[in-house]
């Protein structure tokens, strides 16, 4: 059988994130800033008011903008990414915070914690590692029953200046906007499959709209 080979959009998408996460992670904020028309940060900061802690691990962190606001939320916050340039700008900017950075590198695969070790596990915007059976094998082995894990999927840009349709456009073409008609069960489906308890949660926010996926860890 052939090599399957993805579209080119996502191809180039792939390598662009991967640039931007890792050798240009320098420019991750003004790249998504500027992509998202200032609204990205408002977007990743709204998983806070769905997460449940005390003891809280974010996958993949990125610049830190959701560990400043959960470590805000008096919450004991870790965070594990496998990007070493996103880890040196998280940490700067905690410290500067006067906030204890608890950031470990790894991958979500293979999660350094002992079971039922977590109350909450959140992250937004992930690449498709979110959904791979492994991962969401580990995130139920170091929750807690009863322990969510909040993912932000999607985001849709509802305002209708030209700019704004613009950006729409292009994450519509880009796939950071699910589509509009996916069905609902499409977003939940692998995590039942991994024995979770999960729904859809649609949040409205200044011109957006954000979608995430609640799983609740079965007792």
């Amino acid at each position: 059988m052939g090599e399957i080979r993805l579209p080119l959009t996502k191809r180039f998408m792939r390598l662009f994130f991967r640039l931007l996460y890792h050798p240009m992670a320098w420019s991750y904020d003004l790249v998504a800033d500027t992509v998202s028309l200032g609204r990205w940060k408002d977007w990743v900061l709204a998983a806070a008011s769905l997460t449940t802690g005390p003891r809280v691990l974010e996958l993949g962190y990125g610049p830190g903008h959701l560990q400043v606001q959960l470590h805000k939320n008096q919450m004991v916050s870790i965070g594990l990414d496998e990007s070493f340039q996103m880890a040196r700008q998280a940490k700067r900017r905690l410290r500067k915070l006067g906030f204890q950075p608890r950031l470990l590198r790894g991958i979500a695969q293979a999660l350094p914690f002992a079971g039922q070790s977590l109350d909450g596990v959140t992250a937004t915007f992930p690449t498709p590692y979110i959904v791979d059976p492994q991962t969401l094998s580990e995130i139920a082995r170091v929750l807690r029953p009863g322990g969510r894990l909040v993912v932000l999927v999607g985001a849709w840009i509802t305002g209708r200046s030209l700019p704004e349709r613009v950006m729409s456009w292009l994450f519509e073409t880009t796939g950071q906007s699910p589509p509009e008609d996916k069905e609902i069960s499409g977003f939940v489906e692998p995590y039942q499959q991994a024995g979770f308890q999960a729904r859809i949660r649609s949040v409205e926010r200044p011109r957006s709209r954000l979608l995430f996926v609640i799983a609740t860890r079965r007792a």
